[in-house]
């Protein structure tokens, strides 16, 4: 039913030199699979409630992943992240952008940390989970997302099947 992090990312294509941040981190779904692929780059799991950092932290100690930076921040908010501008190569958002008030700050704070040509990997809920235990009316079509990062000056590159639940699409920076 869940979307699988493990195919999402080999089709987002990620290099074991980069630098990647996993924005609203939840538990840690992307962020050890991430570490594991960027061996030789960084993390950042960027997270709003504390107590996720924990359990990320706990799950990176089991995995034996040392290349993630753990950052309690508001991804909403410029700066809210707290990295520097055009830091970041790829920014994974998956699950994210249904719950996000603030829908453009969210882009504005993903176009700020990527480096110029960097992508996102969006991936987040189809309308085919009507039936799950998610406020329906919160969804963002793929369309509508596409849309959104489109206004913002993002180059759309291509969709990934990301489940039957859930829609993915990649975007880079101009």
């Amino acid at each position: 039913m869940f979307t699988d992090p493990i195919k999402n990312l080999r089709a987002f294509g990620l290099g074991e030199n980069m630098i990647v941040a996993d924005l609203g981190a939840g538990s840690g779904h992307y962020s050890i699979p991430i570490a594991k692929m960027v061996s030789k780059g960084k993390v950042y799991a960027i997270e709003i409630q504390k107590d996720f950092l924990t359990t990320i932290k706990n799950k990176a100690a089991e995995a034996h992943v040392n290349n993630i930076e753990f950052l309690l921040g508001n991804v909403e908010k410029k700066g809210g992240t707290k990295l520097k501008d055009s830091i970041v190569d790829a920014v994974v958002a998956s699950n994210i952008l249904f719950q996000v008030e603030d829908k453009n700050g969210f882009i504005e704070e993903i176009k700020r940390i990527l480096k110029p040509g960097g992508k996102v990997i969006l991936i987040d809920w189809s309308s085919s989970v009507s039936s799950m235990p998610i406020n329906f009316e919160s969804i963002v079509s793929r369309n509508k997302a596409r849309e959104m990062f489109e206004e913002k000056g993002f180059v759309y590159k291509q969709e990934i099947d990301a489940g039957s639940y859930h829609y993915g699409i990649i975007l880079s920076k101009s």
